[in-house]
This record gives structure tokens, sequence and C-alpha cells, in this order.
């Protein structure tokens, strides 16, 4: 591991942050140098730190400790994610004897110099009793893939000697911060800390000299690393043709969902995130994939995001995906059971106190596949997958040196069970769609569009689907997030499958289809050409059973059932004069939604439709605007706002009709009205 540091870089900082002083200055620097190597720290994890000198809101200059707060990124940190403590309370609780997560909680917040700052880290303390000006702590994968090993303390005595000293795994916080104060005072020479199965510190005088004892001393790991290997894995007997992972991904998508308990119908989804890189594969493949992949966590930090361990499955093969279902479903609910015993035993080990969190896996090992992670967001989902993955690049050191071994089970439930997420707990809100997977049709049209950003805004993850892939990709920019712009040619049923194959690949599955895409064809019905009636029902009826088809498939095969949407049109029930080529397709498909509904719901799929007049958009356009006023002998104005109520109905009023119906878990077969009132349009 090469230094990062750049001394033009380091004095940019500083002028950059020339009102809070250089010390403060430069630790952002090297926090940031630090959180942006994955092999170091991931997703919010490890700390830095910094004792300075700064003014209260009172003025008056104060010994400070400015520690990496919760919730901030060492790869994207900023002054205010390093909340300022006043270090002498901080200092005089090593006195005490005890002291529970809560009150060091409030009183490190009692202590704070801004009282709207950040939760300092739980780490805080143990930066506060070490004397050193700066401080940095890391989860570096080397120096993990040393300690997790049955020898692992004497592994690392092997590596780094008198340079650092050794402290046994102890949950964070005071009691952590007592114990490694006591290691350091035993010899207050060493360089840093290795905390066994835990992570490493390193100190410094000044922030350089912190940051690159910390590179050297990963990299003496590194090097042992690299000296005396064996093969890591030992290669399983895979199919010969392996399944692809658009089939796979729903079905480990839909066993590892849950049913919501509470509401007739609802589903706790998971969004997933796939990786299937060469050293995914080599791990996964492994013979023995179920004893290393299942062992554990390769640190305590990991527990709360990825559970104590991955859950891996059977291969699939093409042509096999029933018995792959099977084989699936069966090791969630093994899963499962083995949790509900973890939780069970060693909730009671603690007093019973504890609040059972799901039982479901969030990563899941496919050999011949790769790994998913998963989420109730996609970017829930590729955190699990990152730190796996990075879990992967240490367990596959520690096998090639030695055996990995984690935590024993019982350290690893206090970290997930841990008091301050406990009563994080029921605080957080999700959006009504949070977990699912929704494909909107025409997606770069004004209609699509507008749904896509309603369904994204309810905590839908969008795949916004359009015949031009440049303005599907461009809207899907605007909204942001995981949203992804896919091409799909509703005409081509290759386009339909290639583009849900991409969904499913990119998001575990679709459990949401809003089929919206397509044109207005007129023409006076007796004298149209049979063409353009063709051409018509290709895009108006064709295009909505193909995705409809393509959504289905994917929803059953994740037995958690779904909700297709069909945008019918008045014309579908009220037919307008020379609209005829348009109209007769749109009917088809009103019947084609009744069908559906019918024929699916036994699978917990709905289908749903919403009759819209007279919407802005690529179909009705300004021209189509001013033809039908004409021909209505009416201005334009008044052509829009030809309703009962007078007002000109807009995208944003149909994406909106088609979200409450996505919401409606025991409406199917209906047809939402969005058009102001038009009594010759209404159903009887």
């Amino acid at each position: 591991m090469q230094s990062a540091w750049i001394d033009r870089d380091a004095e940019a900082a500083v002028a950059r942050y020339d009102n809070l002083g250089r010390d403060l200055a430069l630790r952002v620097y090297t926090t940031r140098l630090l959180g942006q190597d994955p092999r170091l720290v991931l997703h919010g994890g490890g700390n830095t730190s910094v004792k300075t000198r700064l003014s209260d809101l009172n003025g008056e200059e104060v010994d400070v400790l400015c520690v990496k707060g919760s919730g901030w990124d060492m790869g994207t940190i900023e002054p205010a994610g390093l909340p300022a403590v006043r270090l002498k309370p901080l200092l005089k609780l090593r006195e005490r004897e005890k002291l529970s997560d809560e009150e060091m909680v409030r009183l490190q917040r009692a202590n704070l110099i801004d009282p709207a700052a950040p939760n300092p880290s739980v780490e805080a303390l143990l930066h506060a009793f070490i004397p050193h000006k700066f401080i940095d702590h890391t989860h570096s994968t080397a120096v993990l893939a040393l300690t997790d090993q049955p020898d692992g303390e004497a592994l690392c005595r092997e590596v780094f000697g008198a340079r650092v000293g050794y402290v046994p795994y102890l949950m964070p916080g005071f009691g952590l911060a007592k114990l490694a104060a006591q290691m350091f005072d035993a010899n207050p020479s060493v360089e840093g800390l290795v905390l066994v199965k835990h992570g490493i510190f390193s100190f410094g005088a000044d922030a350089r000299q912190a940051y690159e004892r910390m590179i050297a001393l990963v990299s003496l790991a590194e090097e042992r690393l690299a000296r005396q290997r064996k093969p890591a894995f030992v290669g399983a007997k895979l199919p010969a043709r392996p399944a692809r992972l658009a089939d796979v991904a729903p079905i480990i998508r839909g066993a590892c969902s849950l049913p919501d308990g509470k509401i007739d119908g609802a589903w706790k989804r998971f969004v997933l995130d796939f990786r299937g890189n060469e050293a995914v594969m080599n791990f996964v493949n492994g013979a023995e994939v179920a004893r290393y992949g299942q062992a554990g966590v390769v640190t305590p930090d990991h527990n709360i995001r990825i559970k104590n361990r991955p859950l891996a499955v059977a291969a699939p093969e093409d042509g096999g995906l029933a018995a792959f279902d099977k084989s699936v479903r069966d090791a969630v609910a093994a899963y499962g059971e083995t949790y509900k015993s973890y939780f069970a035993g060693n909730n009671a080990r603690v007093g019973g106190i504890k609040t059972m969190l799901d039982p479901s896996p969030r990563v899941v090992l496919v050999p011949g596949v790769g790994l998913f992670g998963l989420g109730r967001s996609k970017k829930d989902a590729k955190v699990a997958a990152d730190l796996m993955e990075a879990a992967i690049e240490t367990i596959t050191h520690a096998e090639a040196v030695g055996r990995f071994e984690p935590l024993p089970e019982a350290d690893l439930f206090d970290v997930e069970y841990w008091s301050l997420e406990q009563a994080k707990l029921g605080n957080a809100k999700e959006p009504p769609l949070a977990g699912q997977v929704a494909v909107v049709t025409g997606a770069a049209g004004a209609i699509g569009f507008a749904t896509a950003k309603a369904f994204a805004a309810a905590g839908a993850e969008v795949a916004l689907l359009d015949v031009d892939e440049a303005a599907a990709q461009a809207k899907a920019k605007v909204i942001g997030g995981a949203a992804l712009g896919v091409r799909c040619d509703v005409t081509d049923a290759a386009s339909v499958k290639a583009a849900f194959a991409v969904v499913a690949a990119a998001f575990g599955g679709v459990d949401i289809a809003v089929s919206n895409a397509g044109a207005a064809w007129q023409g006076r019905i007796g004298e149209v050409d049979e063409a353009v009636l063709r051409e018509s029902f290709e895009l108006n009826f064709y295009g909505h059973q193909r995705v409809a088809q393509a959504a289905v498939k994917i929803m059953r095969a994740q037995g958690t059932g779904g909700c297709l949407l069909f945008n019918v049109s008045k014309q579908a029930v009220n037919p307008g004069p020379d609209f005829g080529p348009y109209g007769l397709p749109k009917a088809a498909t009103l019947f084609l939604v009744r069908q559906y509904a019918l024929e699916y719901g036994g699978d917990g799929i709905r289908a749903n439709a919403v009759n819209a007049d007279r919407v802005r958009s690529g179909l009705l356009t300004e021209e189509m605007i001013a033809s039908r006023s004409k021909m209505r002998g009416v201005t334009e104005e008044t052509y829009m706002r030809g309703n009962l109520l007078g007002r000109e109905v807009e995208a944003e009023d149909v994406a909106q009709a088609f979200l409450a119906q996505a919401l409606a878990l025991k409406t199917t077969a209906d047809v939402t009205t969005v058009d102001g009132g038009n009594i010759a349009a209404a159903l009887r």
C-alpha cells in the first residue's frame, strides 16, 4: 500500500478550510485519503480524530477532541463531520468503573461545542484516552486477514512485533476505550494498536505521521499475506450450463421476501445488487463455500449491515430452475429458523430484552453465478454487496495463509443487537414502496416520466423503458439515485424480453409494471388503410401484451404478487370521430386488463388501468390539440378544459392515479378515470 499524501493537496485543504485552523483542515484531508480506499474502510466504517483548541459558543478557547461523527463517511467527510467535544470531561470519564452506552452518548452530547452537531463516534473515548494528537482507525482487509485466524494475535505479533500494542476483542464502547488505554500505557512508544478481530489504530504527532503509519502497518500485513500462501479455495463441480442471472435473481429475491404479517397481500421485499467478478467467482465456486462463506462477518462493524453470516445456496442449472427455486426457498427457510434460534438463545443470555430483526439474509452466495447483496433500497443492497466483496478479500487472504475464524456467535449478536441500534427501531418511517421495483414503458414521454418520478418519490426503484434509449437515460439521470434508463421497443418481443432481463439483473426483479407506451393514429374507420390499423394494434395492444407477459413471468418467479398498470385512454370507452385506429386497440387493451386480473389474481397479481383524457404529451401533441380543437369548433384552451370541472388534466395527475392503484393492495380489474369529468366516458 502506497501513501497518497501530496503536499500540494494538503496545503490546498488548509487553504480551503483556513477559518478552521491547520489541525482540522489536515484532519479532513487525511480522513478522506483513508476513506477513499476500500481496502481500509467502507460505508461509514472506521473513524479518525484530532486533539486541538477551538472557541466555544462564548468565544473562549478550550481543548477539544474533533472526532468522526455518526452518519458521516470518511471518504467524503467535511469539517462538520468531525464534531468537537470538550476534552477534559471526556478524560475524567476514565476514572469510572462502568458507563453504559446510553450514558456515554448523553455525556458526549452534553460536551459538544456545537449542540446541533452529530453524535461523536461510539469509539470517541478511545480516541480521547490515547494521548496522541492525531489518531486513525480502519478496518483494513489485510490486517483482518491476520487477526481473523485461530492464532490471530500470535500472527500479528510475528508481523508487527513491538511496533503496536495488542488489544483482545471487546465490543466498542467505554470498556474497550479503557482496555485500549491500558494497553497503550503499558508501552507508550507504540505506533498503533491492533484490535483483534476488529481493526487497527495508528497514532501520530501530526496528520501525516498518523496517516503514513497506518499505510506502513497495513503494508506489513500485505507483505506477510503475500508469503507462504497456499491455494485459498478448491473449486467445486458446477453445472455445465449455469442459469442466467436474469432468471436466478427473481428466485433469490422472492425467496428472501417476507409476508408483511399486518396487511393481507403486503410483502417486505428487498432490492438486489449483483457482483460476479473473478475474486467473487473464485470464492462462491469453492468446494467449502458453505464453511468459509457462512462462518461469519470479518469485523463486527459489518454485522449491523449484513447480519451474522451470508447464505450460500446450491448452484443453479439452465433448464433446472424449478429445482433451484425449491432448493433456494428451503435454504432461506432453514436460514430463517437458524437465525431465530440464534436470536432466542442469545436474547435469553442478555435477559430477553431485545427485539428480533427480520430473519432474511442480506448476502446470498450462488455458485456458478456470483453474490447478491440485499437491501430495502438499491443503495442498501450496494452497501451489503460492497461489504461482502471486502469480506471476500479478507477471507481469501485468511484461507491462503491459515483458516478464517470470525468472532464467536455471542459477540456477533451483541453488536447486531447493540442497544444503540435497537433504539433506532421504529424511528425511521419507510416510504410506501420501499423495496419495490417499478418498470415504466414510454418513460421518456410526459406521462411516463411523471409516473416514474412519482414512483421513485414513493420509495420504489424505477426503470425507465423507452424506444429512445438516450432519452430514457436522460430522464433517469434527472430522477437520480439508482434510476435506470433502458431501451425497449414494445413492438418487438425480443426487445421487451431483453429490457426486462436488464431490469431483473439490475434490481433483482419487478413488482410494478406500468404499460404506458403508445401513439395515436387517426382516420375514418371505414376508409383507413388496414396497414395503419395493424400498426396501431402492434403498439397500442400487442405492446401492452408483451410488457404484461414479461412482467408476469418475473412476478410469478418471485412468488410475491405484483401489479400491472395500463394506460388505456378515454378512447377505450368513448370513441372520438376519426380516432378509431387508436381507440380500437385501446378498447382491446381494456379487455386485456381484466383478463389479466381474472387469470392471475390467484398469484396475487393485480391488473388495473387508468382512463385519462386530453393530457399534453408526445401522444397528444400541440399539433393534435390544434387539429382536435378545430374539428370541434372550440379554442385550444376550451378543448383542453372541456370537462365537468373545467380543469386541464396534467401528466402528474395521471401519475398519481397509477401510484394510488399500485398502493391499493385489494383492488384489481379497476379502471380509474382521470379526465376532469366526462359523463360520456364514464364506465357503467
